[in-house]
Formats: C-alpha cells, structure tokens, sequence
C-alpha cells in the first residue's frame, strides 16, 4: 500500500499545492481540515480515493490524533492573520503546532514539515512573528528532525497579497501602502510545495529560509503590480505612526463588536510587521541548499493578474489591433 501523509490545512493557498504534488509522488493524501466540505475540490489532484479532506481541528488532541492515525509523514501549513478569538496567533501557530507535532511523535511519524515564516523571532515587536518563533521552537522540541520552511511573502493564483491590492486599484486613483520602503522577497507557492515535498521525502532536515530571485521594496511590488494590470495609480506610502493609530482603531472596532466584525484592511500588529524588512537573511539555507531553482515574479504574474486590467483577457488583444492598419 502506498504511503500516506497527513497536511494539516491541506485545502489552504500553499496546502492545495503540497497536496498536489504528494498525489503526484505516488501518496495517499489526507487532508485535514475544519470544514472538509469546503475541500472537496482536493479529490481529484489524485485517482479516486488518494486525496480524501477529513474534519479536524488542531486546538483539540482528539481530533488531531485522529487525523495522524496511520500517517507515515505530516505536513502543518495552518497559519492564521487573526490577533483575537478563539483561532488566534497563540492558539493556531504556537500552541496547535505544539499539538501536531507531538501528536506525531507518539504515532511514530517519520516525517513532519512545519510551514513557518520568514521573520519569526521570540524577540519580534509583532505577534504574529512571535508566535510562528514560539511555534517552531515546540515543534523542534517534540520533533527534533523536523523541516521548517520559512518563507517571505507567497505569490501565486490565489494569493491574498498580490490579488487584495490589484482589487484595490478598482475603488479609486490612490493605491495606500505602508512601508513604502520596506524590502521583500516574494515566493512563488509552488515552489515552496516543492521544498515541504523534499521535507516530506526525507531528503531535507532542518530550518530554511525561502525566497524568490526578486528582492524589491513595497513601493517596488506595487509599481510591478500597476505595471501587469495595465493601470495607472499614484502610490501613496502611509506614514508609521498613522497607520498604526489605523489599525489600533481598527482593532479596537473589531474588539468593540466581540469579534462580528472582523478587521480584515489593517491591523496594529501588521503596522508592526511591515517595519522590518521581509526578506532571506544572509548566510542562512535556502533553495540553493535544496536543489531548487525559484520562480521569478514576471513569469507567474501575467497569469493571473490579467483579470484586473480595464479590458481583463481581452486587453492584448485589444493592443495588438492598435498596430492594424486602417484602410
């Protein structure tokens, strides 16, 4: 019988595509998720029955034991944007990664590969980057030869970066950023798949920062972005101390409503994050030390983004008819 593996948050933006490519390799793929009727469309990355989402929710022991019975490999790509309520940055990136990777090593797992990102630090001014260093620690903790991979901004079809500004283009002629000058290193999601399937395989260990060939500040990102969709917008980069009295606002409504309202446009803690700069520090292991050759943004952007640009699918061809000559 074919091995399997576990991928917790295995429906998610970089879960779908691990998923994806441990069918490929042959494995049997399960899919632990909150709501596996919302996954359903991981069926048939593999034959029938090779890619199956079951219900699992990783802030119980139960559940997650349950999923891991009979796994020979692990994957936790679950992560969360959420400071309050009951799925919080503490709950989710420390304390559920905890659980998985103990619950992993009672079950006799062979492999565990944690997705973490680039930034974590106990030392950190933001949450977020706290609690993925509180994670990563429990998990070495309970599972000393894990992977963790730790990438910069993830870029792909299904992005919330990338896609959430190019939408923003549409509201009006101002794009507002903050942290204008602020470095990252965008990663193409797929070939971050390709790392956590090596982690998978056995045939990488240990801790490694994931970054594209592209570093570029946000003001940068954002000009590239314009530049796809074909729109003209003026970027204006929002100053430290006012985005921050934004987010704590924010926040604050979002608290103020016990949590009904959520502040999905800017939080304190990413104000926080956005200070300092995103990108694969020096001297640390990387895709080099996996063999792996990564994506550039200008041959992944045009795919997707197109769908944003005043004529969508249609707008090249719509440039090449201006060449025509009329008659």
């Amino acid at each position: 019988m074919s091995k399997l593996v576990t991928i917790f948050g295995g429906s998610g933006f970089v879960g779908r595509y691990i998923a994806r490519r441990m069918a490929k390799e042959g494995w049997r793929v399960r899919v632990a998720v909150r709501r596996p009727n919302e996954a359903l469309f991981v069926r048939p990355y593999g034959t029938p029955g090779q890619v199956e989402p079951v219900l699992c929710n990783i802030r119980d022991d139960a559940s997650v034991q349950a999923a891991l019975r009979g796994a020979d490999a692990v994957v936790n790509c679950v992560g969360t944007f959420d400071k309050g309520g009951r799925n919080n940055f503490s709950a989710v990136q420390a304390e559920g990664a905890a659980r998985i990777a103990r619950a992993a090593a009672a079950a006799g797992v062979g492999q565990l590969v944690h997705i973490s990102a680039i930034g974590a630090s106990a030392g950190s001014s933001s949450l977020y980057s706290v609690s993925k260093a509180q994670g990563e620690a429990a998990v070495l903790a309970a599972f000393p030869h894990a992977t963790i991979l730790r990438p910069s901004v993830i870029f792909g079809s299904e992005d919330q970066f990338f896609n959430r500004f190019a939408a923003m283009t549409r509201l009006g002629p101002i794009l507002p950023v903050v942290g204008g000058d602020t470095r990252f290193q965008p990663v193409y999601v797929d070939d971050v798949a390709r790392a956590a399937v090596m982690g998978v395989l056995g045939q990488a260990q240990g801790v490694y920062e994931l970054g594209g060939p592209d570093v570029d500040t946000f003001r940068g990102l954002m000009t590239r972005m314009l530049a796809v969709i074909q729109r003209r917008k003026m970027i204006m980069n929002m100053p430290f101390f006012v985005a921050g009295i934004m987010g704590s606002a924010l926040d604050l409504g979002s608290a103020l409503t016990g949590g009904l309202v959520t502040n999905g446009m800017l939080t304190a803690d990413q104000v926080r994050s956005l200070r300092v700069d995103n990108v694969v520090p020096p001297g640390a292991r990387g895709f080099a030390d996996l063999g792996i050759v990564p994506t550039a943004m200008d041959a992944v952007l045009p795919e997707y983004l197109w769908r944003y640009r005043h004529s969508g699918q249609y707008a090249a061809i719509k440039d090449s008819a201006k060449n025509l000559r009329k008659f």
